[in-house]
């Protein structure tokens, strides 16, 4: 009862009844109206409202605490139902709207409404008009009793639960015209505020009544922001009793303007939806509803015009630019594929070596120790993809239905170190005609692109997945045992493949064969540069296809041997390790990608072990056998016929390929062995260098101008250069294929001869399209090219294979990098994996952990900026990271003539990894872009990149009074300049203001406060190193000037560097200069590890600033002095140089006295990013300006306390650690020491 007693006398405070706002003050009722404009029009939320109101009405409540709260209650309700007075008649014209459209500004609205359609997805209670205490309901639900006639008994009980649900039990028999008076009576203050405010004269008479007008138009104002329908808000059972759940209807009661025996058989209307009802309501009141339904107000998009990006610097192409110069293409055809009478589908294949070459081997799977485990053959395939069929089709059933049907999609998830699972659960799948998807092994809930992974599956309708005993135990679990389900991932049943649970098919089943046809045979998965993955669907015609071309152009033959270090559930690895080779009967071994990372030289004893025709690998195997290479020396590569480079599209493969051939042509391997080629997921092989005996021309090598490739044309260069790309061929169309090559932007038009583009394949052995996108399927596999003129290339429909390259002298394709990589940053194209190579190629290479590298693009101000994310070794220190990253900045916009936006510096094995061990760039991006890569070294660099700035508005010379830039600002329209508060006007300190210089600000705050603390310098173990109040500042500073004087012998204006570590001496020795009148230069101290590097940066710095003198400490004076240093600068070219560690203590004599505020005080030198060196000249003034608005706009005071991160050298950094701590009297800086 307490808490019920509380809540009604809040509530009681918050809407006061008529009587007692007639009796409150003008003043206050005019604060209550501007209260009740500020929450409609959104700048005040609903708990402020409450807040401020119940503060305006608190003098007034103890007036009424004293009586019962049912008989206030029950005043308010009669008070609610009397008859309102009219008002003056010219209210009626400014009770319309309320609003001044001096302040319109639909810009601020449609703020707001964003602001409300965040805050109700995060379900926070949003402010919202003022309504009826006695109607709890939703915002979206806001609406009075509904009084029509139709579905009189459902419309009553409904009405009824929902009004008597918030009402106490004596009010069980409301009207609705007590309903509606009641809002208008609670909004009478602000309808009479807006009138006296606009008419004065009508303050008196106005103040406690309401015309019928102004009440008709908050009932209008209210109806236009409800919805007159039927869909109520769910009641409030908490109010509920026994005496108001089925109450009878309400009585009428007189309303003006309605006749006393109104019943509900008035006359039908049309709500502002348009739905027809039978209402009390006027037609005037329905009219002026209807109106207020649709404003006169002009839409945003022409209220409102967003200049931002003609204000942006247009980044207008060079007129130096290379252009392409070539004749257009034509379409390169390759070999005719030869007629073959084989089989007539891959599984009569399969079905034929496992009826004829029964114990022939299939595939020979290893351990982790490289020794065989299982030796499949043909024989075993057969049946056992055979029994695997049977059960799927025939074991499997959910409410005595089968599970799968021919043509249904199934997962097949199985670990990278077991193909015999793999091998029989595909063909399995084939011969029961269900479609196999491959995808990785999931091994927590969080892998990087899992959720993707799950989306295929989802939009490819899987809901079985198959996988062995021994992958289903490693799989994370729930609470009841079973396999988890994924983030994004359908509900899956999950069916090991293992003998045990597989059944033996009759006798008489075997299963259909079929001809190659149009159905699909599986999905391989591909992610794009955005993190998405989509499913490519390849036909069983294709699949067949595919293999005969690979058959045809690698020259494969019955029985031969070939080593698969590749995936095998996709790319190259599939398609010769499981689908070649068991179409041409050959013997796959396979090499785990485990086994490959405790031995890297594993595939190579394999060949040679087995004397291996053919091996597929890719250029960073080959890396990784040359590390370790040195161990082994009885092998022989002279068996190899072809070794398949699966990733020479990627443009750096070529010095894998030939630091390999360097080595091992020694053991065998021949030149013309290596045979690179170029695949993509949508046109699966594109080109494939053949074998020599197959009389093609020689390889190729094409040296390329890189500046030239970012314009997208072909320029051939020296090698001396630094800015080269080497390029080697990937050798030949495929039999039977189209290839092109057309622009990647816009149309695709055939480029030139001599032009970089997207090249293109029409085939017969590609990808179909997209599973569940045909939108995207249109777009990427059924590409027409066109000609200069318009007109169609060729009749063929073509599949774009996002390889960026161009065709070469004898027909070879040459491949630059890829769609997925490439970033256009200021209309130049940029190839991921050429920054990549860049960054590390500098010294040091080892920096890197194992190469971990990734570069992408950001978006910012309408342009892509180059991002470089790196995994830094575990022993580096912050010092060696940042030397590392201005050299690779340097090195990029060296080599590539581009600037780097961010490099940012991980930890060791923290990017999210792709299943084989790669870096996972999109997620690496998009933890980027959520800032959740928590970096431990970061150097933004905008200054470089971002170029395009907004151009500098022009002022507006009409803009004049206040009002005018603040009706211009309320339009949209946007001031030229922006200028900070007076200095002069806002200094609260009159005795601060006498002194213009800082050595004066010191010295009095030395005789003020003496004992205020300063500094204080805490070492890398945060405890204090050293402490500096106000008066051991100044006496420093004296005995720093005397030094100065006697010992240096300098002069006023004299320019002095000084080198030291940051502390409290540098910040003494800056002030002594001061007093002394000499101009001090901040140096950064060389780094004792790394003279080579830092000493010449201190030398110039010196040189430059034209210092007749060095203060320093003794161990900083030795080190400039030493051998080490003697390497990199001349030593004997040092100015005068002197310690300040055992000064003489001696007072200044006399205080030097600048002649001007115009006087040099001391020079601030920096060094940027690009090892450019700028120093900045400042006065007394200017000096004694920036700490004062620095005071001001931080708004430091004698009891902060600020925590400074910053090098005392130059800057920001500087300013607080020398110049803000005097002149602000701030608490003590604790500073961060070496």
């Amino acid at each position: 009862m307490a808490e019920r007693h509380s809540t009604g006398l809040l509530m009681m405070m918050l809407e006061p009844n008529p009587a007692i706002a007639m009796t409150l003050p003008a003043e206050v009722r005019e604060k209550l109206a501007e209260l009740e404009l500020e929450l409609s029009e959104g700048d005040i939320t609903q708990k402020g409202y409450e807040k401020k109101r119940g503060k305006l009405l608190a003098p007034f409540i103890p007036q009424i605490q004293g009586v019962d709260p049912s008989l206030q209650v029950d005043h308010r309700i009669q008070a609610s139902s009397q008859v309102v007075p009219p008002g003056p008649k010219h209210s009626k014209a400014r009770a319309v709207n309320s609003r001044d459209e001096r302040f319109r500004s639909d810009l601020h609205t449609e703020a707001v409404q964003a602001a409300l359609a965040k805050y109700k997805d995060r379900k926070v209670p949003m402010p919202s008009k003022r309504r009826s205490v006695l109607v709890q309901s939703s915002v979206e639900a806001c609406t009075p009793p509904d009084t029509s006639s139709a579905s009189e008994d459902e419309g009553s009980l409904r009405r009824q639960g929902r009004v008597t649900s918030s009402s106490p039990p004596y009010q069980a028999h409301p009207s609705v015209e007590h309903w509606f008076n009641r809002v208008i009576q609670c909004s009478s203050t602000s309808s009479s505020a807006s009138s006296t405010s606009s008419h004065p004269g009508g303050r008196g008479q106005h103040s406690g009544n309401t015309t019928s007008a102004s009440a008709a138009t908050v009932l209008a104002d209210l109806m236009a922001h409800t919805q007159l329908d039927n869909h109520f808000a769910p009641p409030d059972v908490t109010g509920l009793s026994e005496h108001s759940q089925f109450a009878e209807h309400p009585q009428v009661a007189p309303v003006r303007g309605l006749p006393r025996g109104y019943t509900h058989t008035g006359s039908a209307m049309e709500t502002a939806d348009g739905v027809p009802v039978n209402s009390r309501v006027s037609s005037k009141i329905q009219q002026l509803l209807n109106t207020l339904k649709k404003p006169k107000r002009p839409p945003l998009c022409e209220f409102f015009v967003d200049d931002f990006k003609e204000l942006l610097d247009a980044q207008l192409p060079d007129p130096n630019q290379p252009k392409a110069e070539g004749v257009q293409m034509s379409p390169l055809r390759g070999e005719p594929l030869a007629l073959v009478s084989s089989s007539a589908s891959l599984l009569a294949s399969l079905q034929r070596w496992g009826s004829t070459q029964p114990k022939s081997p299939c595939l020979t799977a290893l351990d982790n120790a490289g020794k065989p485990v299982y030796t499949l053959t043909y024989g075993k395939l057969w049946t056992r993809s055979q029994k695997l069929a049977y059960t799927l089709l025939n074991k499997l059933s959910t409410r005595n239905e089968p599970l799968l049907r021919p043509g249904d999609r199934v997962a097949l998830v199985f670990p990278n170190n077991d193909p015999v699972m793999f091998l029989v659960a595909f063909y399995g799948c084939l011969l029961a005609e269900l479609v196999p998807v491959p995808i990785e092994v999931p091994l927590t809930r969080k892998d990087a692109g899992s959720q993707q992974i799950g989306f295929l599956l989802g939009s490819c309708g899987v809901t079985l997945a198959l996988t062995t005993d021994a992958c289903q135990k490693g799989l994370p679990k729930a609470q009841t045992g079973e396999v988890a389900t994924f983030k994004g991932w359908p509900r899956l049943l999950w069916f090991v493949t293992d003998g045990k649970h597989v059944g033996k098919p009759p006798k008489d089943w075997s299963p259909p064969l079929r001809d190659a046809r149009s159905d699909p045979a599986y999905i391989e998965y591909k992610t794009s540069k955005e993190g998405s993955t989509m499913g490519i669907t390849v036909t069983h015609a294709a699949m067949l296809a595919h293999c005969h071309v690979l058959t045809q152009a690698c020259g494969y033959v019955e029985g031969e041997t070939i080593t698969n270090v590749l995936d095998f559930k996709r790319d190259a690895g599939l398609w010769h390790g499981v689908l070649t080779s068991v179409l041409n009967r050959m013997h796959v071994i396979s090499i785990p990608y485990s086994l490959m990372k405790v031995n890297p030289l594993s595939w190579i004893q394999k060949v040679h072990t087995y004397k291996a025709r053919v091996a597929v690998v890719k250029s960073r195997d080959m890396h990784w056998s040359l590390l370790s290479q040195k161990d082994q020396r009885d092998i022989s590569l002279s068996s190899l016929r072809m070794l398949i480079v699966a990733d020479g599209a990627n443009p750096w493969s070529i010095s894998s390929c030939d630091a390999f051939l360097n080595v091992f042509q020694a053991r065998g391997l021949r030149p013309e062995v290596i045979c690179p080629c170029a695949s993509s997921a949508e046109a699966m092989t594109v080109a494939l260098r053949r074998p020599p005996e197959m009389g093609v021309p020689p390889p190729g090598k094409a040296v390329l101008s890189m500046s030239r490739l970012s314009y997208g044309v072909i320029r051939v260069d020296t090698e001396e250069k630094l800015s080269v790309l080497t390029l080697q061929d990937v050798g030949q169309a495929m039999p039977g294929a189209l290839v092109c090559v057309v622009r990647p932007e816009g149309t695709p038009c055939l480029c030139r001869t001599d032009e970089v583009g997207e090249i293109c394949v029409s085939s017969s052995s590609s990808g179909s399209s997209y599973f569940g996108l045909p939108g995207m399927t249109k777009n990427v596999f059924e590409m027409v090219p066109v000609t200069a003129s318009g007109s169609p290339a060729s009749d063929r429909l073509f599949t774009r294979t996002s390889l960026l390259g161009f065709v070469g002298p004898d027909n070879l394709l040459f491949v630059v990098g890829k769609m997925d990589g490439l970033m256009m940053v200021s209309g130049r194209r940029h190839n991921a994996d050429d920054v990549v190579a860049t960054a590390l190629a500098v010294e040091p290479m080892k920096f890197v952990y194992r190469g971990r590298i990734a570069v992408f693009s950001v978006y910012v101000l309408h342009d892509e900026r180059i991002v470089v994310v790196a995994e830094q070794r575990p022993d580096a220190s912050e010092e060696d990271s940042f030397q590392w990253m201005s050299r690779v900045l340097q090195a990029i916009d060296s080599i590539h003539q581009v600037g780097v936006y961010c490099l940012a510096l991980v930890p060791a094995n923290t990017l999210p990894k792709a299943p084989l061990g790669g870096i996972h760039v999109s997620e690496t991006k998009q933890r980027f872009l959520d800032g959740a890569l928590h970096p431990c070294n970061v150097l933004m660099c905008p200054h470089t990149c971002v170029t395009n700035l907004p151009k500098p508005r022009q002022k507006q010379p009409e803009v004049g009074p206040a009002s005018m830039i603040v009706g211009n600002l309320v339009a949209g329209k946007r001031i030229a300049q922006a200028c900070g508060r007076d200095l002069a006007q806002l200094e609260d300190n009159d005795q601060a203001r006498k002194f213009l210089y800082m050595q004066d600000v010191l010295q009095w705050r030395a005789q003020a406060t003496p004992e205020h603390s300063l500094f204080l310098l805490l070492n890398a173990k945060g405890t204090v190193a050293s402490t500096a109040s106000c008066l051991q500042l100044h006496k420093r500073a004296e005995r720093v000037s005397v030094a100065l004087m006697e010992k240096g012998r300098l002069n006023p204006g004299d320019h002095v560097a000084l080198v030291y570590p940051p502390g409290i001496d540098l910040i003494a020795t800056f002030y002594g200069c001061l007093y002394a009148g000499c101009v001090p230069v901040t140096v950064r101290p060389p780094h004792p590890q790394n003279l080579a590097t830092t000493l010449p940066t201190v030398k110039m710095i010196v040189e430059v600033s034209k210092s007749v003198c060095i203060l320093t400490t003794q161990a900083i004076m030795k080190l400039l002095k030493s051998k080490e240093a003697t390497a990199a600068v001349d030593v004997k070219t040092w100015p005068m140089v002197l310690d300040t560690d055992d000064l003489p203590r001696k007072k200044t004599p006399q205080m030097y006295k600048p002649p001007t505020p115009e006087t040099l005080a001391y020079l601030d030198f920096s060094v940027s990013t690009t090892g450019i060196l700028a120093g900045v000249k400042m006065s007394h003034a200017a000096t004694t300006a920036l700490c004062r608005s620095v005071k001001l706009q931080c708004e430091l005071y004698p009891s902060r306390q600020i925590a400074i991160c910053l090098d005392p050298y130059c800057g920001l950094g500087f300013a607080l650690w020398c110049l803000c701590r005097t002149p602000v009297h701030s608490g003590p800086a604790p500073g961060v020491g070496e």
